[in-house]
C-alpha cells in the first residue's frame, strides 16, 4: 500500500509502476468537498491516476463510475462522472472496464442522514427488485475482480447495474 498526495500525484509515479491492472474507486461527494473539489477529486485526480498508471504499464483500468453518467449531462455530479469515463478511455488501456452501479449500499463511519434513509428504503425496495436501484459495494467489489479475471472481447467494457449484479455472483 502506497500513500500518495493526490495535489502532488505526478510526485508518485513510482507508486504506479508495474501493475498490470488498476482498480479506481476514488470519490468524494460535492456536500464534504464543494462544487471545485468534487470535479478536482472525481475528475481530474482519476484520470491523472490512470495516465500515471498506464505509463507505469498498466494493461487493464477498471473505473467506478455511477448510473446515469453522460458527459453532456445538466447535473454536475452526472457530468464530471460522464467527463471521467471519457478521460480515461482517452488513456488507451488494452482494456476498460466502467462499472456504473445505481446507489451504492454500504455502511460508512460518517453521518449522512438522508443517504442513510435512502439506502434503508433501497434495501427494502432491492427485496421486491434486486438489480433495479441499488447494489451493495461487496458486489461491485466482486464485479470489479470478476471482470478482470474474465476479461472479455473489445478493448471498453461499460457495465450497468444489472449486469454488475450478475457478474458480482460470480
Amino acid at each position: 500500500q502506497a500513500v500518495v498526495d493526490f495535489e502532488r500525484l505526478g510526485e508518485h509515479a513510482a507508486a504506479f509502476q508495474g501493475h498490470d491492472v488498476g482498480f479506481c474507486c476514488l470519490g468524494t461527494t460535492r456536500a464534504k468537498a464543494g462544487a471545485d473539489g468534487f470535479v478536482r477529486v472525481d475528475r481530474d485526480y482519476v484520470a491523472q491516476a490512470a495516465e500515471l498508471a498506464r505509463a507505469g504499464g498498466c494493461k487493464h483500468f477498471v473505473l467506478q463510475s455511477s448510473r446515469g453518467a453522460n458527459a453532456q449531462s445538466r447535473f454536475l455530479y452526472l457530468r464530471v462522472k460522464g467527463e471521467v469515463e471519457n478521460l480515461v478511455q482517452a488513456v488507451g488501456f488494452d482494456h476498460c472496464t466502467i462499472l456504473r452501479p445505481a446507489v451504492l449500499l454500504c455502511k460508512r463511519q460518517e453521518s449522512r442522514p438522508l443517504e442513510w434513509i435512502s439506502q434503508q428504503f433501497l434495501g427494502a425496495v432491492a427485496r421486491l427488485f434486486p438489480t433495479a436501484y441499488s447494489v451493495p459495494v461487496e458486489t461491485v467489489a466482486r464485479a470489479m475482480v470478476a471482470c478482470v479475471l474474465q476479461p472479455g472481447e473489445g478493448k471498453v467494457k461499460v457495465l450497468e447495474n444489472g449486469a454488475i449484479h450478475e457478474l458480482g455472483k460470480a
